[in-house]
């Protein structure tokens, strides 16, 4: 007998982005539809949680329609709908759950409620074709900073995470307060590439031997240089202050993964989350990583910021495992890493 091959429809609106994406076999992309609210947010400096929950309502179903068109599969020959339930804006997770549970509730399909955190760590299953459990993911996202062991396809082990601010929400901040648009992170990535990362000795948190992270110090550290410098009157290489403290950053997330791989012996790591697109990160991880034996995967751009095929990978895997959600699934804003 013949394997059927298994189609799933991935829904992802836990923040800005109204996603869906038709994944064949858990690592073919059929397609993959964005519908970024980045402009429209872009005035206010950031996300404003009513606006993105309309435009999802408008977006949704849309999305969902062009994903299956460009995929050229039927509504009928979908397997399972993967839809994010967490972590997220609550009332921009709600749309993109409501649709799910609707479409698998119509079809009498299976609905796989995804971790929005577990499917940046599976983009990478679709970058890499060999890449199979266990390694180390590090998670480095706007809301969140985690290093967690991948035991198997459905089994994690977080280490350690953030005890305040996250990599990306710190990117953020310093850009607003430097007069950067949202989003921060690529902007100060772009003004770093013209400044001297070691110019300004900012604090790295490496909290002892923990897998924790802290970001809050660090924030604060840059926040306090620039008012000291504009009150003395001095004047601010603003690109020095961008590198450096992209520095900062990415000098704590290269230790800690470095710490955590030599503990473990895992030979694999992989990056997760929007800030996996930063150059240096990706970079100086690598050669740290390299150093050890340590092999590194990161997702293509497209697949760093919020998409559906992560989604869709990641709802394959339970598919596969029968782990099935109910109709009473809700949306869990503060959903957890593992």
């Amino acid at each position: 007998m013949v394997k059927k091959d298994i189609y799933i429809l991935g829904i992802e609106s836990s923040c800005d982005e109204t996603a869906a994406a038709v994944v064949k076999n858990g690592r073919e992309v059929l397609s993959n539809i964005i519908s970024s609210q980045v402009p429209i947010h872009r005035k206010f400096g950031g996300v404003v949680p009513e606006i993105a929950s309309r435009k999802h309502i408008e977006n949704v179903l849309p999305v969902i329609d062009e994903a299956l068109k460009q995929a050229n599969v039927g509504i009928n020959d979908i397997d399972g709908i993967a839809v994010t339930y967490g972590p997220g804006l609550v009332g921009a997770l709600l749309v993109g759950l409501s649709a799910g549970k609707a479409l698998a509730f119509a079809l009498d399909k299976p609905l796989l409620g995804v971790n929005h955190l577990e499917g940046h760590v599976f983009a990478n299953f679709l970058v890499d074709g060999e890449l199979e459990p266990p390694f180390m993911a590090l998670v480095v996202s706007g809301g969140h900073t985690a290093l967690m062991k991948v035991k198997d396809y459905n089994n994690f082990e977080l280490l350690g995470q953030t005890r305040d601010d996250a990599a990306g929400e710190a990117f953020d901040k310093i850009a607003r307060v430097m007069g950067l648009q949202y989003p921060g992170g690529p902007e100060i990535e772009l003004l770093a590439k013209d400044g001297n990362p070691m110019a300004i000795d900012f604090p790295r948190a490496l909290l002892d031997q923990s897998y924790d992270f802290s970001f809050s110090g660090l924030k604060s550290a840059v926040i306090n240089y620039l008012h000291t410098e504009k009150q003395a009157g001095r004047e601010i290489n603003r690109a020095d202050v961008a590198a450096s403290f992209q520095a900062a950053i990415v000098d704590v997330l290269v230790k800690k993964s470095v710490h955590a791989l030599k503990a473990s012996g895992l030979k694999k790591i992989v990056l997760a989350g929007g800030v996996s697109a930063n150059k240096t990160l990706q970079a100086e991880l690598a050669a740290a990583v390299e150093a050890i034996g340590v092999t590194l995967v990161h997702p293509k751009p497209v697949l760093c910021t919020d998409n559906a095929v992560m989604i869709a990978c990641r709802g394959y895997y339970k598919f596969l495992n029968n782990e099935f959600s109910g109709m009473d699934l809700n949306a869990d804003p503060a959903l957890k890493l593992g």
